[in-house]
């Protein structure tokens, strides 16, 4: 080990109580990022001002992503849950 990374501070993290906020919040974020910008792309191609309707895009569908996450998580977690075996049963 090195003499700084002796000395570096460790990194604080969330409590596990924010699992439920976290979660859906980066989930979010990436995925409408993603398709957003290929739903952009594909409808009006790499133009000038592409970058502002993208962000534009981006933001109206993250508002309706996070929320609607924060709803169907548990759902869907019951419905993996149902399908998939559960490790050390």
């Amino acid at each position: 080990m090195t003499v700084s990374a002796s000395i570096r501070p460790a990194r604080k993290k969330l409590p596990a109580r924010y699992n439920a906020i976290v979660l859906p919040l980066i989930l979010s974020v990436l995925m409408t990022c993603i398709v957003s910008a290929i739903s952009t792309l594909t409808s009006i191609g790499l133009v000038e001002g592409f970058w502002e309707k993208w962000l534009g895009a981006w933001g109206i569908s993250w508002m309706i992503a996070f929320p609607t996450l924060l709803l169907v998580l548990p759902l869907v977690r019951r419905i993996v849950a149902a399908l998939v075996e559960q490790p050390g049963r």
